[in-house]
């Protein structure tokens, strides 16, 4: 079995779509500063499809190297080569233990030293970030990361609240959107749902009750916050594939805008089953929209010609939201432009560009 290249699908092993799309990640995180991609490359040259250990002894051999590197450039006192490495690294980390269980001490062992690139990452920043816990109610704290905006002269700042689909983790926002968020000089807050000490399998995490209300406890700790201008908190879901985002800001209507499905994949997911279940039609058609309905800021959808849901699923979903009155904006990149797949991890930077340009509009910074 052999690595393949083929940019039109983006399937790089035939046989193991998982792991083509792992990669096609990693290749756009490349752009962002999470790796290079020469080193992707020689990392493919080490799988074996066929063995998932190699999987992991190729991405967790690169971040080992990456770290090393980072840690050796901070002792000679390259604080920006150190920067570097330690994101690549967070990235091979997260790469590495992708095939791995919950359990599993390789595993264990990696999300550590990722953490640990990730507090260094930010330790040597400028201005430095912090490392904050987040309290709820009936435990499992929740653990993000704060990068304050640069030049701000002292005057509150305008904030994005950045946070991952359930598996998706906040470390890959450090290369991902920090950039973004601080040349349009606003602070970034990177969360995600795995909460603070022992990592938490994403079996533990979807289990969790109201797992939508995160987004409340995330947003509670920055109005808190001196240095962030309240009025002008947006809200970046990640890679939307569930709708736990939507439902966390219909009921909050603190954010001045948000970027996430919008309610889409509600919709989808009640109209799949008044089509499957007709007995139920009355109950489902009762609760219709309501997350969509109760949202009140603006809200910027963004997806890919070959996401998971077909374009015209999208758009005629979106045309719904609008007859209603809601103020909403589609972006839909196509295969033409890139940044079409799902999540946009074809070509993220694309993605983020747009998505960052509209929330600086809206909010009114960078003018």
């Amino acid at each position: 079995m052999e690595f393949q290249v083929d940019p039109q699908g983006w399937v790089w092993w035939p046989e193991r779509e998982d792991l083509s799309i792992e990669f096609t990640r990693l290749l756009g995180a490349a752009q962002e500063g999470g790796a290079t991609v020469a080193e992707c490359c020689l990392a493919a040259r080490r799988i074996d499809p066929a063995d998932d250990h190699s999987w992991y002894r190729a991405w967790k051999g690169l971040a080992d190297a990456s770290c090393e590197r980072g840690n050796a450039a901070r002792a000679g006192g390259h604080v920006s080569t150190a920067r570097s490495n330690w994101l690549r690294a967070i990235s091979y980390y997260q790469s590495a233990v992708f095939l791995l269980d919950g359990d599993d001490a390789n595993r264990q062992a990696a999300i550590a030293s990722m953490r640990g690139c990730a507090r260094a990452y930010l330790e040597h920043s400028a201005p430095r970030g912090e490392v904050v816990t987040i309290q709820r109610p009936g435990g499992h704290p929740l653990e993000a990361y704060f990068l304050p905006a640069p030049q701000t002269s002292g005057r509150p700042a305008p904030t994005i609240l950045c946070i991952g689909e359930p598996g998706r983790r906040k470390e890959e926002f450090l290369h991902k959107v920090a950039r973004h968020a601080a040349e349009r000089g606003m602070s970034l807050l990177a969360a995600d749902v795995f909460g603070a000490g022992q990592d938490a399998s994403l079996e533990q995490i979807a289990g969790r009750a109201g797992l939508e209300m995160t987004i409340g406890h995330l947003m509670d700790y920055l109005v808190e916050r001196s240095d962030v201008d309240r009025t002008r908190i947006v809200i970046l879901a990640d890679d939307w594939g569930s709708s736990f985002v939507a439902r966390g800001i219909a009921f909050d209507d603190r954010f001045a805008a948000a970027v996430c499905d919008g309610g889409i994949w509600d919709l989808h997911e009640r109209g799949f089953l008044m089509w499957r279940t007709p007995v139920e039609a009355g109950f489902v058609r009762d609760g219709y929209s309501r997350v969509a309905q109760s949202i009140r800021c603006p809200v910027l959808i963004t997806t890919g010609e070959r996401g998971w849901l077909k374009a015209e699923r999208v758009y005629e979903l979106c045309d719904r939201l609008k007859a209603d009155g809601r103020d909403v904006t589609l972006k839909m990149f196509t295969s033409d432009e890139t940044a079409a797949l799902q999540g946009h991890v074809d070509n993220p930077t694309l993605a983020n560009e747009y998505i960052f340009d509209w929330i600086a509009e809206r909010i009114g910074v960078g003018a």
